[in-house]
């Protein structure tokens, strides 16, 4: 039964919602997917882990620790960018500290303002700073004033041009984007991959107006990258990991910092100092073999944090 695979009509029938719902759904990446061909398919465990994560919360109150193995009984909620590496953690936190996270894939800024607000405990997040030329920090530094708030950096990042196998159409920069041949598909409006785009676009000089299907928007790297596997369009900006999935050709841009924005509260400081020692643990570092397009040199590294936070921990 774990093994089995839904197509997304049985997927709505189970949930009682509409076909589109599910596409959504998974667009957004709250419920992950795979393809064989053309057909969308989800997996048994991924529907029961959604099922999970859609459960009304309980009152909330003072976390407490299981007294019999001292594992955590709580979930956290993360928001955020879409990336294969918090896939894992998200999965190996289940597994090896017994803390269930529900991950709801909006895009970075999305992410970082549902952090503010106190509506998500963990933000996901590459954003770049147009004037600085530095990710993450300058947002942090003026969103984050009063609240108790580390960031851990995750990874380095490979972002650039997916393209078709053998690149066909001899992209290399920005500027082959203009070309009437070429048709592109973009990230959403407050992703860090918009807000990396839209950066060496405005660095280049170019006119977004000038690039076939610059206002055509997925939800993550890996829908992004499924257009060009399937020869809808030639190009998107992405992370080199999403074109070893498909078994795509890139053409690297840029490297980028990809960094966890924790918010320390007095119901979830158990959760989340349990996480972020596990996530600094030689454990989780064994466990991350798929690392094209990775650099985890800095995995763990506390790049900042308030003195409210380390009063908390």
């Amino acid at each position: 039964m774990e093994d089995k695979a839904y197509t997304p009509d049985e997927v709505a029938k189970v949930f009682q919602i509409s076909k589109h719902t599910v596409y959504e759904l998974i667009k957004r990446g709250e419920l992950q997917a795979f393809k064989i061909g053309n057909k969308m398919r989800i997996e048994h465990s991924e529907i029961e882990r959604f099922k999970e994560s859609s459960k009304a919360p309980a009152k909330k109150g003072p976390i407490e620790q299981t007294a019999a193995t001292g594992s955590l009984a709580a979930s956290i909620r993360l928001s955020g960018s879409h990336d294969f590496l918090v896939e894992h953690f998200s999965k190996q936190a289940a597994r090896a500290i017994n803390l269930q996270i529900q991950p709801s894939y909006i895009g970075s800024l999305e992410g970082l303002m549902l952090l503010y607000r106190g509506q998500c405990d963990i933000a996901a997040i590459h954003l770049l700073d147009p004037s600085s030329q530095e990710y993450n920090l300058p947002f942090i530094h003026q969103i984050f004033i009063y609240e108790s708030i580390l960031v851990m950096r995750l990874a380095s990042r490979e972002q650039g041009f997916i393209v078709s196998k053998g690149n066909p159409k001899n992209i290399h920069d920005f500027t082959d984007l203009t070309r009437k041949d070429i048709q592109f598909i973009n990230r959403q409006k407050g992703s860090g991959t918009r807000f990396l785009l839209d950066s060496k676009l405005a660095g280049f000089g170019i006119d977004p107006r000038m690039i076939n299907g610059y206002d055509n928007e997925e939800w993550n790297h890996l829908s992004a990258a499924s257009y060009i596997s399937r020869g809808i369009v030639d190009t998107a900006f992405g992370i080199q990991s999403a074109a070893s999935h498909l078994g795509l050709d890139f053409i690297p841009v840029a490297n980028e910092n990809f960094d966890l924005v924790f918010r320390f509260t007095h119901e979830n400081k158990q959760s989340l100092t349990a996480l972020i020692n596990y996530l600094q643990s030689a454990g989780f570092k064994d466990s991350l073999t798929d690392l094209e397009g990775y650099d985890i040199t800095n995995l763990g590294k506390i790049i900042y944090q308030t003195t409210k936070t380390e009063e908390l921990l």
